[in-house]
């Protein structure tokens, strides 16, 4: 039986019950929040670290949810924050002259299993080409299907800038495609 969000909140917000609430969000939100973060990182460690670090930070945090927002829109924010922040450690710990966005593309092909699609491959490096701001918009809306006003809440944006940045992102990904992939 699934827990629902009012019954996990009620656990974390009692002492004797924390960690009991602590296990039920983990359970609650482990994969979706797995993914989402590997989405943007690409290496499956990295990402694992980072998980650890998101319930790290939401219980610690515990307390600064207001519940004027849904609860995996806030674990989603505090997420998205920890895996961009990885991603800048990634690009000031590295010693090349080597393009970052190359670097998160060629993250992508090491990380690809053989047996995945070839247009697979070619729309995650499309993705890892875009600016920060589209890649996070575009998969929060073409993986995860949240709603703009949740991406808003999430990343902290107008509902009209995360439309534009969709739109262009999804643009930019055609285009990369139709350039780079070969039949």
């Amino acid at each position: 039986m699934k827990i629902k969000d009012a019954e996990i909140i009620t656990l974390m917000q009692n002492p004797r019950t924390l960690e009991k609430g602590i296990r039920a969000l983990m359970d609650a939100y482990q994969s979706r929040l797995y993914w989402h973060i590997r989405r943007i990182i690409v290496d499956g460690d990295l990402a694992q670290d980072t998980l650890q670090e998101t319930f790290i930070k939401a219980y610690q945090n515990f307390h600064q949810f207001k519940n004027d927002s849904q609860l995996y829109t806030w674990l989603y924010r505090i997420a998205t924050n920890e895996a961009l922040q990885q991603i800048n450690k990634l690009k000031k710990m590295q010693k090349t002259d080597e393009d970052p966005e190359y670097y998160m593309q060629n993250l992508v092909a090491d990380n690809t299993h053989s047996d995945a699609e070839e247009i697979q491959v070619f729309l995650q490096k499309a993705i890892q080409s875009l600016p920060e701001k589209q890649k996070l918009v575009f998969m929060m809306r073409y993986y995860d299907d949240l709603p703009y006003e949740e991406i808003s809440k999430i990343v902290d944006m107008s509902v009209g800038t995360l439309k534009t940045n969709y739109h262009y992102a999804k643009q930019k990904i055609e285009d990369y495609i139709k350039e780079n992939y070969e039949r």
